[in-house]
């Protein structure tokens, strides 16, 4: 019997997912509002979706989160608040790159591509996180090979494909999905848990 929580607050939206023994109890979506980021929500939405269902925090069994690459921001505070709770109930955590959650959305071959800025782009090709590359590489990567290609609304237009922010897909039980996968290849120990920065967060 597992129950896992798992949330991010790396991209666009937060995603908060319950799911036990197999079954989605809960998967919310929060979005940014006028005044707040979405993931000053965070803690709110993962005690309203645990109330709900009767999950008390010390029956959390396993902490999943996206751990980047994302807003840094946003990145911050899902390591931070993951590690935290995982101190303290005792439980296992599991981190995943937003490039793997996003590559689930392809039927074959998946490509993501997520603006990195400066005409750059966070590249996962081949089963493999390649870091940032310029627009202009990626490119030719995606000309020279059959790929199905994932990526967001700025950079669709550029690269072809679909973005990920052009539909609801269900990218929070993608999350929790494959953290119950690694976590029988990982230690689980919040310890490890760390923020994927392919480039270095900005100063100030």
């Amino acid at each position: 019997m597992t129950t896992i929580l798992a949330f991010d607050t790396c991209l666009d939206k937060m995603y908060a997912v319950l799911k036990k023994d197999g079954k989605i109890l809960a998967s919310d979506v929060v979005e940014n509002t006028d005044t707040k980021y979405h993931s000053a929500f965070l803690i709110s939405t993962l005690q309203e979706i645990m109330s709900q269902n009767n999950v008390r925090p010390s029956d959390i069994d396993l902490i999943a989160i996206n751990i980047g690459p994302g807003s840094f921001t946003g990145i911050r505070a899902c390591t931070t608040v993951a590690r935290v709770m995982a101190q303290q109930l005792n439980c296992k955590t599991v981190g995943v790159s937003s490039l793997e959650i996003l590559s689930k959305l392809a039927d074959k071959n998946p490509l993501v591509a997520l603006d990195a800025r400066k005409n750059m782009a966070y590249l996962l090709c081949d089963n493999e996180i390649k870091g940032a590359l310029p627009l202009e590489q990626v490119k030719e990567i995606i000309a020279n090979g059959d790929y199905d290609v994932i990526t967001d609304n700025k950079l669709q237009p550029l690269l072809g494909g679909i973005s990920y922010q052009a539909d609801n897909y269900p990218l929070g039980e993608i999350l929790a999905s494959l953290a119950e996968e690694k976590i029988n290849s990982a230690t689980g120990n919040w310890g490890e848990l760390l923020p994927l920065y392919i480039q270095p967060p900005p100063m100030g």
